[in-house]
């Protein structure tokens, strides 16, 4: 598959999975596991979600 997301996007699913992580942690709770969605997506630079309805937040090359 492809990456789908701009560095922009990438950073802040990055920092916003390891806040949701932390609020979580922090109150003793299980959904903690919760902030790995968009910190696993940044990391990894791709959202299966935006594949699948053919959405891209990267530049096209074609410009």
């Amino acid at each position: 598959m492809k990456a789908n997301l701009s560095s922009n996007d990438r950073v802040i699913r990055l920092v916003l999975g390891v806040v949701i992580a932390s609020i979580f942690i922090y109150q003793n709770s299980a959904l903690a596991v919760l902030g790995l969605i968009p910190f696993v997506t940044g990391a990894a630079g791709l959202c299966p979600l935006y594949s699948i309805i053919g959405f891209s937040t990267l530049k096209s090359n074609n410009a």
